[in-house]
């Protein structure tokens, strides 16, 4: 069933990116945990990042957090790595003690957050590492994958091969946040000289495609700021949101990596606490997550036919935590594979 911007879509942004929006405040926590050498590294005039360097030895991690959160998201994750792997944790810019440049869609778009850690790499002659993310964090996985396959050697989605990270023509439509954004830019590459024949086809794109798609999700907007108003986000307007909101305005649409991945899906989530106190409420509500959810991972694979793909039943959006023995073993295993 497609997804739509009603509710459900709503949750699923909720789970999937916005948890971040709702959590930012948490961003900084643990910032005394050891274990790590702090470090900040310069990838464009004005903006450093923090990077945690948890040391290790073995093929070199880069941990990059989900929206809301720093690279002190992975304090209790990333020293269960070392053993095995020299660990990194990046702060995206806006985040933590990161720089935070005035938010636009094109500070903040997936391939400037994508060369963000490009640039990290660069700095501190990090070859060929495994990227992993979460959440949010799949769109920068995607964007080095797909541009610069060459330059990691693999990928690992935590709980993050939704829609900003695989949208092609696998993917069902996933509502106005990532449609608008697809547009603008469809719009834009209409002024970019081209073939005829190419411009062409852009155009009958749009007519047969991105107009329609757009129309109807604002459609289904509108119907929603009638009925259900408050199920829609509305957040205070802070400095953070701003930031927030520009990362969702810069999405971009990645069509399948050209190098290896794994990706772990919580298949169906856990159930929010509120809903776990009844049993049938939790029931439905699992049903549901596992109907969207199972579609979204289907996607990712069939767009992405040389990844592997994990479902874990029951996980949280943070599979990293609540199946932490789950995610090391799947990890080790997809390395293991990787020259």
């Amino acid at each position: 069933m497609p997804m739509r911007p009603t509710r459900s879509m709503v949750t699923t942004l909720i789970i999937a990116v916005s948890t971040g929006i709702l959590c930012a405040a948490q961003t900084g926590a643990n910032a005394s945990a050891p274990g790590y050498a702090e470090r900040f590294v310069t990838v464009e005039p004005g903006v450093k990042l923090q990077v945690l360097d948890w040391g290790g030895s073995g093929r070199p991690i880069i941990l990059l957090a989900g929206l809301g959160y720093d690279a002190h998201a992975f304090d209790s994750f990333a020293p269960k790595l070392t053993p095995r792997y020299h660990v990194y944790a990046i702060s995206r810019r806006g985040f933590g003690t990161s720089s935070a440049p005035a938010p636009n869609c094109e500070n903040y778009s997936a391939d400037r957050l994508g060369d963000d850690v490009l640039g990290v790499m660069q700095s501190l002659d990090i070859e060929r590492p495994v990227l992993a993310g979460h959440s949010i964090a799949g769109e920068e996985l995607s964007s080095i994958g797909t541009r610069y396959p060459d330059r990691v050697a693999g990928l690992v989605y935590l709980d993050a091969g939704y829609a900003y990270a695989y949208y092609g023509e696998h993917a069902p439509p996933a509502g106005w946040m990532f449609d608008a954004p697809a547009l603008r830019r469809e719009l834009e590459a209409l002024t970019t000289p081209s073939d005829p024949k190419e411009k062409a086809a852009q155009v009958a794109q749009l007519l047969q495609v991105n107009l329609q798609r757009v129309q109807k999700d604002l459609q289904d907007l509108q119907k929603q700021l009638q009925t259900d108003p408050d199920s829609v986000m509305n957040f205070k307007i802070t400095p953070q949101v701003r930031i927030n909101a520009a990362i969702l305005n810069g999405f971009e649409i990645f069509e399948g990596v050209r190098c290896p991945a794994l990706a772990i899906f919580a298949d169906p989530h856990s159930p929010p606490p509120d809903m776990a106190k009844d049993p049938a409420k939790a029931a439905q509500w699992t049903e549901e997550d596992r109907k969207r959810i199972t579609t979204l991972a289907d996607a990712f694979q069939a767009g992405n036919p040389t990844a592997h793909v994990v479902r874990i039943a029951g996980a949280s959006h943070f599979v990293f935590r609540s199946n932490e023995a789950d995610v090391l073993r799947e990890i080790n295993a997809f390395t293991a594979t990787l020259p």
